[in-house]
């Protein structure tokens, strides 16, 4: 069959290259090359069919894929390869099928909508691969790069694991002060056959914490006491004693002694387990809520702020910004360590709640360089999807109840860490099994603080929180 070339009009010739951007080989059929033609239009059809059944059939798969580093370099190299295949077939339509003589006007015309036409197919393909690798960057930045996580296709990574336990740690590294103070730290423990959350949280303060066996024993035999003769060695200035003192915690990396210490001392305290940490700094906590576009929290009463009263969050439901959010969760104005946390605790939840992929993924880029700025942890990329079954499972039909060792419970200053643990146990126990409680001792006053919660039993952060 004889090839046709630059027959049709303007018109014609515009249409068939958009007819050929959307279904690839049209115009090369049209101009008589059909075995060029055909094979576009098979390799086309084959790529759109993929496109459509892989994601529907294969989810597994492509979730533990997309926290893996090496396969979304080469998933966006391949997006922008094929970006560039399609604005080759575009244009060479276009060549194919443009008319042999233009007015330089009308020229001019036409390649501006074949240039848009090339822009339409190519730029999404740009900016899905520019996010794919400033997300690449976040998980290889945020992520350990080791794995000792246990794959098994048949009973999942939580085989033989009732509770997974992460130690969730709000780090307060401000401009003026030196290293990291974690003034937050919630041991979270999560059924992970129910996604049952019991959220137990330390104060800052609670003082002599057992220190783990080793060189930090040998050196604080009778629980840690600080730096020096002047401070009170309170539980916020482990991680920061680590740091400074790499020979408590003997050849682990510079930037892993502050965990390396910490998560072994709430074990003591806790008589848990501790399976990973999440550390938040909080000089970027204010980026991530702003990130996320706000938290909508209730506030049952006027909070103040500030050294001298700087800022009001008033009493009523409000959309807070990062700024706000963070006073929210750190204001001790007019009230206490033990309020505070209990506001964390709602923070928590109300950003659990609201963490919609319809509102995040608009806002992925600020989440990403928020998130970077602002997380670090031990969790290793590859237990990330079950990481996320379990996070949904927990918000579909888990419940979450919080078990703050506050006083009257515990008295920061002299605690009685039998006390702790076995509550702890009490609360961590399935259903119908009773932990030990030999150590539970009654010596807690008998009159509660009115800021307190009730120190008998876990509560839910449904009753906690004013919704």
């Amino acid at each position: 069959m004889a090839r046709r070339r630059r027959r049709d009009g303007l018109p014609s010739a515009l249409a068939l290259t958009a007819a050929s951007t959307l279904l690839w080989g049209v115009a090369h059929l049209r101009t008589g090359r059909v075995r060029t033609g055909a094979a576009l239009l098979v390799c086309h059809t084959a790529i759109a069919g993929l496109a459509a059944t892989v994601p529907l059939g294969h989810r597994p798969q492509l979730l533990r894929l997309a926290f893996s580093p090496g396969w979304l370099a080469v998933t966006a190299t391949a997006g922008l390869v094929l970006a560039a295949v399609w604005v080759g077939v575009v244009v060479r339509s276009w060549f194919l099928v443009r008319p042999a003589r233009m007015p330089a006007p009308r020229r001019a015309a036409a390649s501006g909508v074949v240039l848009l036409l090339c822009l339409a197919v190519s730029t999404p393909f740009v900016v899905v691969a520019h996010a794919t690798f400033l997300y690449r960057g976040a998980l290889l930045s945020i992520f350990t790069s080791s794995d000792h996580a246990r794959a098994d296709g048949r009973s999942g990574p939580w085989a033989g694991l009732p509770r997974l336990n992460v130690l969730l740690l709000g780090g307060d590294a401000g401009r003026n002060r030196f290293g990291v103070r974690t003034d937050s730290i919630t041991l979270a423990s999560v059924d992970t056959r129910t996604g049952d959350t019991v959220l137990m949280s330390l104060p800052r303060n609670l003082e002599r914490v057992p220190m783990p066996p080793g060189p930090a024993r040998e050196r604080f035999p009778d629980g840690f006491a600080g730096d020096g003769p002047m401070t009170p060695g309170m539980l916020n200035e482990v991680y920061q004693y680590a740091e400074d003192h790499p020979e408590v915690v003997p050849g682990v990396p510079r930037d892993s002694r502050g965990p390396a210490l910490l998560r072994p001392v709430v074990e003591a305290v806790l008589g848990q387990p501790v399976h990973h940490h999440v550390l938040v700094d909080m000089r970027g906590f204010a980026m991530l809520i702003d990130a996320m576009g706000g938290v909508e929290v209730t506030i049952p009463e006027d909070i103040a702020y500030g050294r001298r009263d700087e800022g009001l969050l008033p009493a009523g439901r409000h959309r807070l910004t990062g700024t706000q959010a963070l006073w929210y969760g750190r204001s001790r104005t007019g009230s206490d360590d033990y309020v505070r946390m209990a506001r964390q605790k709602c923070l928590m939840r109300a950003m659990a709640r609201q963490a919609e992929p319809h509102r995040l993924l608009p806002r992925f880029q600020q989440l990403v360089t928020a998130a970077r700025r602002t997380v670090s942890t031990d969790i290793p990329p590859s237990l990330l999807p079950a990481f996320l079954e379990l996070a949904e499972k927990v918000k579909s039909r888990g419940r979450i109840t919080s078990l703050p060792f506050v006083p009257p419970l515990i008295d920061p200053a002299g605690p009685d860490y039998d006390l702790i643990r076995a509550r702890a146990a009490r609360a961590v126990a399935k259903p119908g099994r009773q932990a030990p409680t030999a150590a539970v001792r009654t010596a807690a006053p008998a009159t509660a603080s009115p800021t307190s919660p009730d120190p008998a039993r876990p509560v839910s952060l449904d009753e906690a929180c004013p919704s």
